[in-house]
């Protein structure tokens, strides 16, 4: 990980304030990226910790039905 001196931290937090970004992100403007915008909550839930321990907890699962259906 880098390590910034406090020179550095000075020239970049001076390079910032003049660039002003903020001011720029305006996120989605078409219909089509709104559209795609609007599907990112629902992308990124089903990452969620609570989603895959719930697909891992019905793998588990499926595994165990397949042994004991190859047992009888």
């Amino acid at each position: 990980m880098r390590h910034w001196t406090m020179e550095e931290r000075q020239r970049q937090s001076e390079l910032i304030q003049a660039w002003q970004p903020w001011r720029y992100a305006k996120g989605a403007v078409t219909l089509k990226g709104k559209a795609v915008s609007s599907l990112n909550a629902y992308k990124h839930g089903c990452r969620s910790a609570e989603i895959r321990s719930t697909l891992r907890f019905l793998s588990d699962q499926r595994n165990m039905l397949r042994q004991l259906v190859q047992e009888f």
